[in-house]
């Protein structure tokens, strides 16, 4: 039994820039695990240090990165083309 190529799909899953946002700015860097894994990794690593060292000072400033990143991650995956092979 041969496969028809033609009737293969890739489905990739598109994520809603509306509950990246929403789940960023509850969760920081951990609401971007809906979006991006390795964004959320280098977030957090970086939230960690710079809030350490700056008192929470600095989290004004990774906090709104995170909104910004995962929006900007699920834009992307809105815009990306499926090719059936």
């Amino acid at each position: 039994m041969g496969s028809d190529p033609l009737s293969r799909a890739i489905v990739i899953e598109r994520k809603s820039v509306g509950l990246a946002f929403l789940l960023a700015v509850v969760f920081g860097p951990l609401g971007m695990l809906y979006t991006t894994v390795a964004g959320a990794i280098v977030m957090l690593i970086v939230t960690a240090v710079v809030g350490a060292l700056t008192a929470g000072v600095g989290l004004l400033v990774t906090w709104p990165a995170c909104v910004l990143w995962a929006c900007v991650s699920a834009a992307r995956s809105q815009r990306r083309m499926v090719v059936a092979m």
